[in-house]
């Protein structure tokens, strides 16, 4: 399964730089906190990157989160971006699984999930939801709630409409 630094690394960069873009813009708390993550690792000061045009941060930023040693702070940036900005996603999943929830985010998932339940939960969101971030949100929600659910990883692992291009 994808951790969530080889996640970034498989987004359009069009997904990508919305991540970035809309975190920078609505959690500039969070957006901070990826910036002082990332100028540790790196050894940089964070003003050194503030400074730059918004696209080269961007790319600079993209580059950085896709390293091991950035997984927490990745992860972190993703949650944060779906659980902001794709609620009703995350809502209509977990509603579709019958998992309660408060705004999409769940204190106790179940241990398991019926294969006929997760696949018409599936199926609903690719219809309803753009792929790509479907696909971003199944795999951060396999790979950040620790459910283990075999059939999830099965569809992550085997489904084409799972895969990203």
């Amino acid at each position: 399964m994808l951790n969530s630094y080889e996640l970034i690394g498989f987004l359009s960069r069009d997904l990508s730089h919305t991540i970035l873009g809309d975190t920078a813009e609505d959690n500039p708390e969070l957006y901070q906190a990826t910036l002082a993550g990332i100028s540790k690792l790196r050894g940089i000061r964070p003003q050194y990157i503030k400074r730059q045009r918004p696209d080269a941060r961007h790319q600079f930023l993209l580059e950085s989160l896709s390293r091991p040693a950035l997984e927490e702070t990745t992860s972190q940036l993703i949650s944060g971006w779906l659980i902001k900005h794709q609620a009703d996603l995350l809502k209509s999943f977990l509603e579709a699984l019958k998992v309660e929830h408060d705004d999409g985010v769940v204190d106790d998932l179940p241990e398991s999930i019926a294969d006929d339940v997760l696949s018409a939960a599936v199926d609903q969101l690719l219809a309803n939801h753009e792929r790509e971030i479907v696909i971003l949100y199944l795999h951060a929600f396999h790979a950040m709630n620790g459910a283990g659910w075999p059939n999830l990883e099965s569809a992550l692992e085997n489904d084409e409409r799972l895969q990203f291009v």
